[in-house]
């Protein structure tokens, strides 16, 4: 399933990455490891091409309005591309799964099970790849991005839905 290679231009790229939020906090240190590292491996490399625009590299910022995440792109000139904007609703119950993966991690590890925090690990893992899935589908005659790249841009919808986790419900 996330075999998928792309071959992009050299300037189809994220440059900055902003995530606009008026908080969050985050209370558990897997979420936060993985905060950091999807921000740190999205600006180091990734694949990202807004269909109606070959001026690259972009900044980008994401957000959360109305249960609606929003991606506004500027390519290098300057440019601001047309806003983005996708419903989330497809993605509550891989976000709801998400969250409880994460408060099961943190439950292993204060309990010391190494073997526990393992498995949740794996089942971590498949839930990124399936939010990613999710995300490529849904932008795909949008924005062209490459394995890596969704997942981590998945992570951080994520990190951005912290402190609306009572919309799953």
């Amino acid at each position: 399933m996330f075999s998928k290679k792309i071959k992009l231009r050299k300037n189809s790229y994220i440059k900055t990455l902003d995530l606009i939020t008026d908080s969050y906090d985050i209370t558990s240190d897997l979420l936060e490891r993985d905060r950091q590292s999807a921000l740190n491996d999205i600006i180091s490399k990734n694949a990202f091409q807004p269909a109606k625009d070959r001026q690259g590299p972009y900044s980008l910022e994401l957000y959360i309005e109305d249960d609606r995440l929003v991606f506004h792109i500027t390519n290098s000139k300057g440019k601001d591309l047309n806003y983005l904007v996708l419903s989330l609703k497809p993605y509550r119950r891989v976000i709801k799964d998400y969250f409880m993966i994460v408060q099961s991690y943190d439950n292993a590890v204060k309990e010391g099970k190494p073997s526990r925090i393992e498995a949740i690990d794996m089942g971590r893992r498949g839930l990124h790849n399936e939010g990613a899935a999710l995300l490529q589908e849904r932008l795909s005659d949008k924005i062209m991005l490459d394995d890596n790249t969704a997942r981590r841009l998945f992570t951080l919808i994520c990190v951005l839905h912290m402190g609306k986790t009572h919309i799953l419900r």
